[in-house]
C-alpha cells in the first residue's frame, strides 16, 4: 500500500532519529563493549562485588573484527577488541548505548588488564555472512552466565539470555529483525522533496551534530594526534603552502576530527548509520561551507538530513559494513549532495554530485578502522566539495562511464551490485592480509 505524504515524512524523521546518534569511540569496539556490558549485567544483575570471578567469550563477524583490530579506545592508550571486551566486563554500562566508554576511569583500565593477563578475555571470529554481529557471553564460576547478541545495527540487541533460562529480549529493548524500510524505495529526488517540506522542529536535533563533530575537529587541530593529518595540513596552511579555501577547509576539519577520534579521544561525535567516521564525513564538509557562506539553521538542519539520508541509502546498497570505504563512497557522497543543495543546485546538479563522487571514490577500500583513516576522510571531504562544484557547473560524469548509470539512482544500484557480488571476496582477502600483519 502506498504511503501518504504524512507517513513518508514521519518515516524519514524516525529513520534519522534511529541512525543519527552520539557515539564515543569507533563503533565496532563500542558494539563489543556494549554487548559484553549487557551480558555481564544479565549474569550478575550488575553487582560490582562479584566482579572478581568473571570471564568473557566474544564472537564477532569478520567485519567487526576488521574494523576493531587497530583502532584506539577512548580513555586509554590501547587499541583493539580485547581491551574493549575487558572494559565492557569491568566498567561499562549498557544504558550508555554507543557512549558506553564515557565512564571509563584509569583504575578500570588496570583492572581490565588484570583480566586480560589472567586469560579471562577471549575473542573469536564467527563463521557468518552477517556484517554486524557481536555475540558476548559472560560467565561466573560454573553456574552464572549472561549472553547478549547484537546484529545488524551496532546497538541493536536481538537476543538476551541468562542462567535463569529467561528469554529477556522484548520489544521495548530490541528493534526486532529489520524489515525493509520504504526509504530505500524512494528516488533521490523524492528524498529531497520530503526533506524540503519537513517541519524544522522535527529535524532541529540534527544541528547538535555540527557542534559535536566540530568540537572533535578542533580538538584534533589543537595538538598532533593520531596520524596528525589534519594538524599537519593546518600547519602548512599557516605557512602558505596550502590555501584556506573551501575544499582544503573541508579536508582539514574532517581529517583532524578523524585523527582525534581514531587515536581514542574521549569526546563523542554524532555518528551516521552506525559509524562515527561516517558522521564526521557527512557533516564536517558542510561545516566548512557554513564558515564562509551565510547559512540559516533551517538550511543546515535540512542539509544534515540530506547528507545522513544519502549516506543511509548508499550504505543500504553496499552493506552497512563493506570492503568499500563507507566514508569515501557513502558519507562523502551525502556531504557532496548536501553542499550542492546548499549552493542552490537543481535536481540535475544534485544527481550529478552523486555521479561524480561514485566515479571518483568507488575504488577506496575499507581495511579496518585505524589512525590512517584520516587520510581517506581527507580525500573524501575534498572530493565532496570538488564534486559539488563541478556538478553545479554542469560538469558531470556521463552515463556509461564504468558503473555510472543513466540516473544517480541507477548508479547507486550498480554500486550495490559491485559491493555484494565482488567485494565479499575482497573483504576476506583484506582480513587475511591484516591478520598476517599482526601475527
Amino acid at each position: 500500500m502506498k504511503m501518504s505524504a504524512k507517513e513518508l515524512d514521519q518515516m524519514v524523521v524516525e529513520k534519522l532519529k534511529a541512525e543519527v546518534k552520539p557515539a564515543m569511540g569507533c563503533t565496532e569496539p563500542v558494539a563489543v563493549a556494549l554487548a559484553v556490558a549487557k551480558a555481564r549485567e544479565l549474569c550478575l544483575e550488575d553487582a560490582p562485588a562479584l566482579y572478581d570471578d568473571l570471564r568473557v567469550s566474544v564472537s564477532v563477524s569478520p567485519n567487526i573484527f576488521k574494523n576493531g583490530l587497530a583502532v584506539g579506545i577512548p580513555g586509554t592508550d590501547q587499541v583493539g577488541l580485547v581491551i574493549a571486551s575487558a572494559l565492557g566486563l569491568v566498567s561499562c554500562h549498557s544504558a550508555r548505548g554507543l557512549e558506553v566508554f564515557s565512564e571509563v576511569k584509569p583504575e578500570d583500565i588496570k583492572t581490565a588488564f588484570d583480566f586480560i593477563k589472567a586469560g579471562k578475555v577471549k575473542i573469536t571470529i564467527a563463521d557468518t555472512e552477517k556484517k554486524v554481529l557481536v555475540d558476548a557471553a559472560v560467565y561466573k564460576g560454573t553456574e552464572a552466565f549472561g549472553r547478549a547478541v547484537i546484529e545488524d545495527r551496532h546497538d541493536q540487541f536481538v537476543k538476551l539470555t541468562s542462567h535463569r533460562g529467561e528469554l529477556l529480549t522484548s520489544a521495548s529493548e530490541v528493534s526486532h529483525v529489520q524489515t525493509h524500510n520504504p526509504l530505500y524505495d524512494l528516488s533521490i529526488s523524492e528524498i529531497l522533496d520530503i526533506v524540503e517540506r519537513l517541519p524544522f522542529e522535527d529535524i532541529r536535533f540534527l544541528l547538535d551534530g555540527y557542534a559535536m563533530n566540530e568540537e572533535m575537529a578542533n580538538y584534533g587541530l589543537s595538538k598532533p594526534l593520531g596520524m596528525k593529518v589534519g594538524w599537519t595540513l593546518e600547519e602548512n596552511t599557516k605557512k602558505g603552502l596550502l590555501s584556506n579555501d573551501l575544499m582544503n577547509r573541508a579536508m582539514v576539519l574532517t581529517a583532524a576530527a578523524s585523527d582525534a577520534r581514531m587515536s581514542g579521544a574521549s569526546l563523542p561525535v554524532m555518528s551516521s548509520n552506525g559509524s562515527g567516521n561516517n558522521g564526521l564525513t557527512a557533516i564536517l564538509p558542510i561545516v566548512a561551507y557554513a564558515k564562509t557562506h551565510e547559512t540559516s539553521e533551517d538550511a543546515l538542519a535540512r542539509a544534515a538530513a540530506i547528507s545522513h539520508l544519502i549516506n543511509s541509502v548508499i550504505k543500504h546498497n553496499i552493506g552497512r559494513l563493506s570492503a568499500l570505504c563507507g566514508c569515501g563512497v557513502a558519507a562523502g557522497t551525502g556531504a557532496s549532495v548536501a553542499i550542492t543543495w546548499l549552493m542552490g543546485g537543481s535536481r540535475k546538479s544534485v544527481e550529478g554530485a552523486i555521479q561524480n563522487m561514485v566515479a571518483n571514490t568507488t575504488g577506496m577500500i575499507c581495511d579496518g578502522a585505524k589512525v590512517g583513516c584520516s587520510l581517506k576522510l581527507a580525500t573524501s571531504a575534498s572530493a565532496a566539495v570538488q564534486s559539488a562544484i563541478l556538478a553545479i557547473s554542469n560538469v558531470i560524469v556521463p552515463s556509461g562511464n564504468g558503473i555510472i548509470g543513466k540516473t544517480a539512482d541507477e548508479t547507486i544500484i550498480n554500486l550495490g551490485i559491485l559491493s555484494k557480488n565482488a567485494m565479499d571476496t575482497v573483504d576476506r582477502v583484506i582480513l587475511d592480509v591484516m591478520l598476517e600483519q599482526v601475527e
